[in-house]
């Protein structure tokens, strides 16, 4: 029997939660993260909402993932995340020691990767699940701002 428990299958679940931060007015990123095929951690973008630029869905999710495993290393985890951590996210998930970081679409202006920020050596990096389904949404949520 197939394991229905893939990257898209949970790219999907932060899919939604980026949906949840587009209702809110918040640019539209959504994360969750697992251990073992369960969600610890789901979380979106509340830099509005909070008044606060470090609200991003990864800071949010880590720090939710922390307070369920009740310590701060997030090994055996996977962050699942509809766009491409910024440097301040990515520096926080190498010091959580994040076991896989699993991102949507690229963030060719503020990703971790355009910008050269590394990740915990042993972090394992998958790219691009889901990525037009997350680009979309963001354009979307773009497009709505200009008007």
């Amino acid at each position: 029997m197939e394991n229905p428990f893939t990257d898209e299958y949970f790219m999907k679940k932060a899919l939604q939660e980026a949906e949840l931060a587009f209702e809110k007015g918040e640019i539209p990123v959504g994360a969750v993260i697992v251990i073992d095929n369960k969600v610890i951690a789901r979380s979106h973008n509340l830099t509005e909402m909070l008044n606060d630029v470090t609200a991003h869905a990864e800071m949010q999710a880590i720090t939710s993932a922390a307070n369920f495993i009740g310590g701060k290393y997030l090994k055996g985890c996977t962050l699942y995340v509809t766009l491409e951590p910024c440097q301040m996210c990515a520096g926080a998930l190498y010091w959580s020691q994040i076991s896989k970081v699993v991102f949507g679409a690229t963030d060719d202006q503020r990703g971790f990767e355009q910008l050269g920020t590394k990740l915990h050596p042993k972090t394992q990096v998958v790219k691009g699940i889901l990525a037009q389904e997350a680009a979309d949404l963001m354009l979307l949520f773009f497009a709505s701002r200009r008007k």
